[in-house]
């Protein structure tokens, strides 16, 4: 099966394949962004009782709680990272590069 290009000219001499062109997806909301602050009253460590998210979050940050799904954990490394494993190994391809320009093989 073969496609068709169709081609526009847009000025004398240049042309352009036509594409379909999509719309950008829009809602029939005016603002479909927007996530609300109102939630279920929750009790806080406190004792207290809140219903909007940014009063509930900021009172566990004072108290020095970690929300589960913001907190950061520390960044990962690796146990080759360190200077001295580098050192080592450095050194160890600097003998066996020495080793194998001397003559010695292993058989």
């Amino acid at each position: 099966m073969m496609s068709v290009v169709r081609l526009i000219e847009t000025e004398p001499g240049r042309w352009r394949v036509d594409k379909r062109v999509v719309p950008v997806a829009r809602s029939a909301l005016p603002c479909p962004v927007v996530i609300s602050d109102e939630m279920a009253p929750t009790e806080q460590v406190d004792g207290r009782f809140y219903t909007s998210k940014r009063a509930f979050r900021a009172t566990g940050r004072a108290l020095g709680l970690t929300e589960v799904g913001n907190e950061k954990p520390p960044p990962k490394w690796r146990s080759t990272d360190t200077k001295a494993v580098k050192a080592a190994r450095r050194q160890a391809l600097k003998t066996a590069t020495e080793k194998y320009k001397a003559g010695h093989r292993i058989r």
